[in-house]
């Protein structure tokens, strides 16, 4: 592996914060208006109840997206082309476009996976991951014919052996 720079932790929470940040004061005043408290002040603390509908959602959403596909794009910029199909390498930068794309789309009632987040997932995927090849030979399921085959056989041998079984049963003789 080669030597590169260490990027620390710092600057990716200091991204992260940033972003963070600027998508919790956008989601606060994207111009919807509270409608009230969920619960009574008394028994818990106030939850507002935001009249958001699916389009401010939806744009919401696509804008975190994109926020989540810079991030993304800036830690990859660290990993270096003979690293690229490296597990260890790449799966915190992987491992948090995940995590952004679903913690919004469970944030905001979203629903994942949606077509969007898979856009993004298949996006990375092509973008950086198109030479990795399996170091393990992929396994296919066999042709189905075959595969009929091997199911039947044993499922129309059974009752034979019962029916033999049976028969040999009646035989009223003890076996030595």
């Amino acid at each position: 592996m080669a030597p590169r720079t260490q990027t620390g932790s710092g600057r990716l929470s200091q991204g992260l914060l940033l972003l963070w940040a600027l998508l919790g004061t956008a989601l606060c005043h994207a111009g919807a208006e509270a409608e009230g408290f969920g619960q009574d002040t008394r028994t818990s603390p106030p939850v507002a109840v935001f009249n958001w509908t699916a389009q401010l959602v939806e744009e919401t959403y696509t804008n975190i997206t994109q926020k989540c596909w810079e991030v993304f794009v800036d830690l990859m910029r660290n990993v270096t082309a003979s690293e690229l199909c490296e597990w260890k390498v790449i799966s915190r930068p992987y491992s948090l476009l995940q995590a952004c794309l679903e913690g919004w789309a469970d944030h905001l009632r979203y629903g994942y996976p949606n077509a969007l987040a898979e856009q993004y997932i298949f996006q990375s995927h092509h973008r950086y991951f198109h030479n990795c090849t399996l170091e393990h030979q992929v396994y296919f399921d066999p042709p189905e014919d075959v595969l009929l085959a091997m199911i039947i056989a044993p499922i129309c041998l059974i009752p034979f052996l019962v029916t033999l079984v049976i028969w040999r049963s009646k035989d009223g003789k003890a076996q030595p």
